[in-house]
């Protein structure tokens, strides 16, 4: 069962009931997951900045260098819509595999009920990363900024393809070194939301308003909205790290 302290060292397993009740529940992802209260929201920041960072792999620590170089070491919300933009991919490649895989095992029914879960997990997992990615786009547009047509359009595309192969590459080669920098890149966000949160204390008191509040969900204000969007990084993580605990669908 989920260990309801904040920051707790195990994985996130919180489940979601089974419709039929014959099958085990499965773990309930961050796009299912209820918003979270202000209060929550402020202790699981404070469980964040104080838990330590996940050893990043060699490639993981590449993409973050050429984030700081493209887009400066600063965190800014521009910066973070190009992170969201690349947050999806792997869901997507997760996603088109486990399709490839149930054509191929649909005979083997426990095996198919099993990547049938992964697939709506990884549907939940993208669509989560989208409700950020326009999100921080209507924060960004009302801040009345504007964002370079190259730095902030051209090369978040660039940035995304590069991503999507090697990604791609990887979960060929062996699934858990995709799971793994995944995990990696999610552990980066949540700590990277929760630092920005920290660096701007006046966001406590902009008030937010969403085109999207009604599938997202609602925040009082622009603070508690990232804290949110951090506490789904930290499940998509845990996500991740289940992943790798699990191994190869088979």
């Amino acid at each position: 069962m989920h260990d309801p302290r904040p920051g707790s060292g195990s994985l996130d397993v919180r489940l979601l009931p089974s419709p039929d009740g014959d099958h085990a529940d499965r773990p309930l992802t961050a796009a299912a997951t209820p918003r979270l209260g202000r209060r929550a929201l402020r202790r699981e920041q404070l469980a964040t900045l104080a838990a330590p960072r996940r050893r990043y792999s060699l490639l993981a620590r590449l993409l973050f260098v050429t984030m700081d170089l493209l887009y400066g070491r600063r965190r800014t919300l521009e910066k973070f819509q190009v992170l969201e933009i690349v947050a999806r991919i792997p869901y997507q490649i997760w996603e088109n595999a486990a399709y490839r895989l149930l054509t191929r095992r649909h005979r083997d029914g426990a095996l198919a009920r099993r990547i049938h879960e992964r697939i709506e997990e990884n549907r939940e997992q993208q669509d989560n990363e989208q409700w950020h990615l326009l999100i921080v786009g209507e924060l960004v547009r009302a801040s009345g900024r504007k964002p370079g047509r190259v730095r902030f359009r051209v090369l978040p595309l660039l940035l995304a393809l590069s991503y999507y192969h090697v990604a791609w590459l990887m979960f060929v080669l062996a699934p858990r070194w995709s799971y793994r920098l995944n995990a990696d890149f999610e552990d980066h966000a949540e700590h990277e939301y929760a630092e920005y949160v920290t660096e701007h204390p006046e966001l406590e008191t902009v008030p937010h308003r969403s085109a999207f509040a009604d599938r997202y969900g609602a925040h009082a204000t622009v603070a508690d909205l990232l804290r949110q969007i951090g506490h789904d990084e930290r499940m998509h993580k845990e996500e991740s790290e289940r992943y790798l605990a699990e191994g190869r669908l088979r």
